[in-house]
């Protein structure tokens, strides 16, 4: 069975990229010719249109921006029958593809761009599907990062904290190493130092369970390093930030979905 992918921009071609390594058979399209030519070299199989790529899928994912899925929906209805359609539009909702497709089986998926390295967190909700077809869909993204089903009510919290979020975990890695920097360390050493700091600690506490207090707790020793550098961060606006972060990210979110 081929997975289609309509819209081969950097969230389309990071899951199709994805998909591809672990053996998957994918056939993409995109309307920019660029796009799709530099796909072709990179050994990808390309069609022609929206609705080739339906006719020769079995699933399909749609993959374009939010103000374009509606028209690509229309474009691929008549060879989308039986299928499974798949958008990672932000913000719009299954009942926005139903007023397209009709009763058709539909799921709506927030992934995020980890899926280049085949670490993305992708959260799913489905209507009309059974539950092997719902086991498809979840093995598919699996090979992707990690994929979990959420009720389609907390869609735009979860866009805006793992499908946004990268973004933010980016910058903290930017301003740990600018600090770094400032403090005495070389630019490259600061952020090969702040990158797998980051990363050890989400290993920490996704692998063997810790909790974010027993982490913090772990490493701050009485009057040392740890505890100076706490008082600092705690006493401060941070996480006021992030949660005003997060809530404009949702905010945005739930605009574009009216």
């Amino acid at each position: 069975m081929r997975i289609g992918f309509i819209g081969f921009g950097k969230m389309g071609s990071a899951l199709a990229s994805s998909l591809k390594k672990s053996g998957e058979k994918t056939v993409i399209f995109d309307r920019n010719k660029e796009v799709l030519a530099k796909a072709k070299q990179g050994g990808f199989e390309a069609a022609g249109s929206a609705s080739e790529t339906a006719k020769k899928s079995g699933i399909i994912f749609v993959c374009v921006k939010p103000q374009n899925l509606a028209e690509t929906l229309s474009e691929i209805k008549s060879n989308a029958g039986g299928k499974i359609v798949v958008s990672i539009a932000a913000g719009k909702k299954i009942s926005s593809m139903k007023s397209v497709l009709g009763e058709a089986k539909i799921v709506r998926v927030m992934p995020n761009i980890n899926a280049l390295a085949g670490a993305s967190m992708n959260v799913f909700t489905a209507e009309n599907l059974n539950s092997a077809e719902k086991k498809t869909i979840k093995g598919i993204l699996e090979k992707c990062g990690s994929a979990v089903e959420m009720p389609e009510e907390k869609f735009d919290s979860v866009t805006a904290l793992s499908g946004s979020g990268p973004a933010f975990v980016a910058r903290f890695v930017e301003a740990l190493a600018e600090a770094g920097q400032k403090n005495g360390l070389g630019k490259s050493e600061a952020l090969e130092l702040a990158l797998q700091t980051v990363l050890g600690t989400a290993k920490l506490m996704k692998e063997k369970g810790f909790g974010t207090e027993q982490v913090v707790e772990m490493v701050s020793s009485p009057n040392g390093t740890t505890v100076a550098g706490r008082k600092i961060l705690e006493q401060g606006e941070f996480k006021k930030i992030i949660f005003e972060t997060v809530s404009a990210a949702r905010k945005r979110s739930e605009e574009l979905g009216r």
